[in-house]
């Protein structure tokens, strides 16, 4: 994979659970805030995002049925792989929200947490 890829929950997803009410990721919303703040940097990665319900499918295909917690950075071979990245096989994945921020500075050029 040469691209990062990033997955997130799709704002304004719902949840069985609560009918009839409207939810974002807690987790999620300060990432959706970067990418909406500069298209063109976005544009550099892939961002999918997925439905709130289990099986997630776009993240078991991208990891597998173990891994489906959002949101998920999973780390193309276009820039260097951190330190700090777990591992699944051949494939590399950041879930820290603060992590995937600075993964977004620093291998897209996004502005840094301050």
């Amino acid at each position: 994979m040469s691209r990062d890829l990033l997955l997130l929950l799709e704002p304004g997803f719902t949840d069985p659970a609560h009918p009839s009410e409207r939810f974002v990721c807690p987790h999620g919303v300060a990432i959706e805030g970067l990418l909406a703040s500069d298209s063109e940097r976005a544009a550099q990665l892939d961002v999918k995002r997925v439905p709130f319900l289990r099986p997630r499918q776009e993240v078991v295909a991208a990891l597998d049925e173990a891994h489906q917690g959002l949101p998920v950075l999973v780390l193309g071979d276009g820039h260097p792989i951190p330190d700090d990245a777990q591992t699944l096989g051949d494939k590399r994945f950041v879930t820290d929200t603060r992590r995937i921020l600075a993964l977004l500075a620093e291998r897209h050029g996004f502005p840094k947490l301050h």
